[in-house]
């Protein structure tokens, strides 16, 4: 296969080589080809300037004999294929070849298309294909195998990149980025958060991911308050496959997972599939979890329309580590350790764990089902039809099921708390009692979505699409058992609440050409969103309340194409955010937390020098009303996130590919940014003396946005098919809470990769993929993730607090094998 694809390769640029002196130094040509196969496409249509008609020949060659200087216009179609326009300055002899994508893959296109930003779209992005994915994508969650993207941060519960991970883009956390699979809305409606624990070894069903940075394009769902991670599962594969994949690794990690596709039957029919576990005991003691995973597709291709069944399911136990590991333990500080049982922090038995433990791997967890346990169910209906010449229509409907409960062993809980009473042994009353409890959510997201595009491929495109969605959410908890009965029954259940949220959306965008070379973007979205919460909470306050916004979401921006190989784009976007579930629920009564705005104006450049690609762009993100920590808390003792009146992220972002040689390249970016409270006031509980102590600290730093962040990935091709690759990682110091306290921050941290990659084709199987990654292999120590909680007490200040160290050197090998 490869050696034929090497020969037509070189027969091609012999071609183009003896072709070039017939047309001198003012001749432009090039090669036509399918962008699947590679193959020429014979018959190609060429236009240039609307004027000058050609077609290629048998081995898809084309030319133009004699051209003048300047800018010109040249468009390709070819029956069956996508058509491809585009601006070219000419200023003597050029070879340009195009490659032209199947319109049937188009129809896959068509479902995310509408949300994404394109090439002459004035927004801040990057794409990554499933290629890339692919060689690192063995065994940890979706989080890291995207860390070496502009600004990204990710961090790891357990330590080893399996179970719980976090992302955060721009020092915007997952919450306020908005997540979709095929424009359809991931993120949930009430927390808005997203756990891709829930979703294990979903990348080996991607496509390819857009992440868009700043507020970005209107989408489908939560706000995009800082970023968009837009996902396409898998596209069309017009030849029937298999594929095996296997990978072990460090800290008992496993993973096996089985692909397989009909390709395309009776030129209209094609079913693919997925079946995946993951498996591993994690760096953090008893850190383990169990994943589960499966994806089937379902697809019928008309001559001008798709309709597609996707159905995918993600099953999670994972042994909770989401306590962290505490300063006073990482630093083997004893008097520190025993200060938790003296501030009746931790019991005795907590306290004398945490001293025998080791330092960097401590969990206080030691009930041995002291488990997250959960399981999601998504049904996805998609539709696109290309109903005339230049019209796109797609359309969604959705349906996501979840359940699931965390267990948890608790000590001396009070029988009152549970809605129990006390128990009355003679002349003793027992007023509380060892027990076991499950924290349950049970929830039904369903919805529709749909996109009208308009693309005549010149001067022009719009669309006009939207969303409407319903979210339907029990939370509840048992007490499944208890050292005393008292006078519960099995699965005595102690509280229970719900949510209720509708969120519909409609948006409109245009670009439009309106000068030589300079494209006017705009969009306008309307978003209304109803979220009810009746019930009462596991402290058994009631939660009842309404809510109700209507949120106008405008972007303007203008893109201009410079020229051939550089281009520049300004412009501003805003968004609202509702708060979530959890600040309504823990304001306090008569308190109602208000929504927040961004404000994004984004400034960009890009050029590309023969084997040099760069982007650069500078950011400003205004927030009013961001919601943040600020260690207040409600009439209960329960922390709440406070609206602060002002706030901003200042940053550059520069990024680039090198192809040094035809085996060497480079690809690199780095974040340095400003990210601001501008009059932050922070709260300390005052244990002695009740209530809390007000500290007024001006200007601070943001939480969890370092300064620098940079991402690079050195790839070497050492012979055909084998490949080393550096991947490098660079986070800048960050402080764990607003105060901007160096006692209160993660160090900065610079972690290095080697992944070594080797594919070939042996006759008797389509392709062999043979991969080992080293983890950290210079030992780097560091935490990615921390909280803490402030006090004072006996009239001293202390802190109680939580680090997440990452693993030390570690090793994942894998083997991937397609028929």
């Amino acid at each position: 296969m490869y050696k034929n694809d090497f020969l037509i390769n070189v027969l091609f640029a012999v071609l183009l080589l003896g072709s070039i002196p017939l047309f001198g130094q003012n001749g432009l040509s090039g090669i036509i080809t399918d962008s699947e196969t590679g193959e020429p496409l014979p018959g190609a249509h060429v236009v240039l300037d609307e004027t000058n008609a050609t077609t290629s020949n048998q081995d898809g060659f084309y030319s133009f004999k004699v051209m003048n200087g300047g800018e010109h216009s040249i468009r390709i179609s070819f029956v069956g294929y996508a058509s491809i326009s585009r601006k070219i300055v000419f200023t003597g002899r050029k070879i340009l070849n195009f490659e032209l994508t199947p319109a049937i893959l188009l129809r896959d296109e068509v479902v995310v298309t509408a949300t994404r930003a394109g090439e002459n779209s004035p927004t801040t992005y990057s794409n990554i294909s499933r290629d890339q994915l692919e060689p690192v994508n063995l065994g940890q969650d979706l989080p890291f195998l995207i860390e070496t993207s502009p600004s990204v941060v990710v961090t790891s519960d357990a330590g080893a990149g399996v179970g719980y991970t976090g992302i955060r883009i721009r020092g915007t956390d997952i919450t306020r980025i908005n997540v979709t699979v095929n424009g359809i809305p991931l993120n949930d409606p009430e927390s808005h958060g997203v756990w891709f624990v829930n979703m294990p070894d979903f990348a080996s069903s991607l496509e390819n991911i857009q992440i868009q940075r700043g507020v970005g394009t209107s989408g489908n769902g939560a706000a995009a308050f800082g970023a968009t991670i837009n996902m396409q599962s898998t596209r069309l594969n017009a030849k029937p496959y298999g594929e095996i994949s296997s990978s072990i690794g460090s800290y008992n990690t496993y993973k096996n997972s089985v692909r397989f596709g009909s390709g395309l039957l009776n030129e209209k029919w094609a079913i693919d599939g997925r079946l995946s576990k993951i498996s591993s005991d994690g760096y953090i003691d008893r850190a383990t979890s169990d994943l589960k995973s499966f994806y089937i597709s379902g697809a019928y291709y008309g001559d001008k329309s798709m309709l597609k069944v996707n159905v995918f399911n993600g099953n999670e136990k994972t042994y909770q580590a989401w306590n962290g590991v505490p300063k006073v333990r990482l630093n083997d500080d004893l008097a520190g350790m025993l200060r938790y049982e003296e501030h009746y922090l931790y019991t005795y038995d907590e306290t004398a764990a945490m001293i025998n433990s080791d330092s960097r791997t401590y969990n206080l967890y030691t009930y041995e089902n002291e488990t997250d346990n959960y399981q999601q169910d998504h049904y996805q209906l998609l539709y696109s039809l290309e109903p005339a010449e230049n019209w796109y229509i797609n359309a969604a409907l959705h349906y996501t099921r979840g359940r699931g409960y965390y267990e948890q062993y608790k000590e001396d809980e009070d029988f009152a708390d549970y809605q129990l009473e006390d128990v009355i042994v003679g002349s003793d009353t027992i007023f509380s009692t060892n027990l076991v409890r499950q924290k349950w959510l049970e929830n039904d997201f369903y919805g529709m979505t749909w996109a009208m595009q308009y693309d005549n491929h010149k001067q022009l495109q719009t669309t006009l699409g939207g969303s409407w969605n319903k979210y339907d959410g029990d939370h509840f908890g048992k007490v499944i058992w208890a050292q005393y009965a008292s006078n519960g029954q099995i699965n005595h259940e102690w509280y229970r609440n719900s949510g209720k949220k509708s969120d519909f959306n409609i948006y409109g965008k245009a670009t439009w050409e309106f000068a030589a070379n300079l494209r006017l973007f705009g969009d306008l979205q309307f978003r209304r969103i109803n979220y009810q919460i009746s019930g009462i909470h596991d402290d058994l306050r009631d939660l009842t309340q309404t809510h109700e916004y209507n949120f106008i979401n405008p972007k303007a921006g203008l893109h201009y194409h410079i020229n051939e190989s550089s281009s520049a784009y300004a412009s501003v976007a805003v968004a609202n955010r509702e708060p979530s579930r959890g600040n309504f629920r823990d304001a306090d009564p008569g308190e109602v937390p208000k929504p927040e705005r961004l404000i994004d104006y984004e400034l960009g450049y890009t050029r590309q020098i023969r084997h040099l690609a760069l982007e650069a762009n500078v950011y400003y993100m205004d927030y009013d009303d961001q919601l943040v920590l600020t260690g207040e808390i409600n009439n209960v003792g329960d922390p709440v996130m406070s609206n602060v009146p002002g706030s901003y992220r200042l940053g550059v972002e520069l990024s680039g590919k090198w192809i040094v040689t035809d085996d060497l390249n480079w690809e690199a970016n780095v974040t340095i940014s400003k990210n601001k409270v501008k009059n932050f006031v922070s709260y300390v509980d005052d244990w002695d003396n009740g209530g809390q102590v007000r500290q007024d600290l001006g200007e601070t730093d943001l939480s969890f946005s370092p300064a620098i962040v940079a991402g690079s990935v050195l790839r070497y091709e050492l012979v055909k098919g084998f490949t080393v690759s550096l991947i490098s990682n660079f986070v800048g110091k960050q402080y764990i809470d607003n105060t901007m306290a160096d006692e209160r921050s993660l160090d900065p941290y610079f972690v290095n990769d080697l992944l070594f990659d080797y594919t070939f084709s042996p006759a008797f199987m389509n392709q062999i993929s043979l991969y080992v990654k080293l983890n950290n292999f210079l030992r780097e120590e560091y935490e990615s993730n921390a909280w803490v909680y402030r006090y004072y007490y006996m009239g001293e200040y202390w802190e109680m607090d939580g680090y997440f160290p990452q693993a030390p050197f570690n090793v994942l090998a894998g083997v991937t094998l397609k028929f």
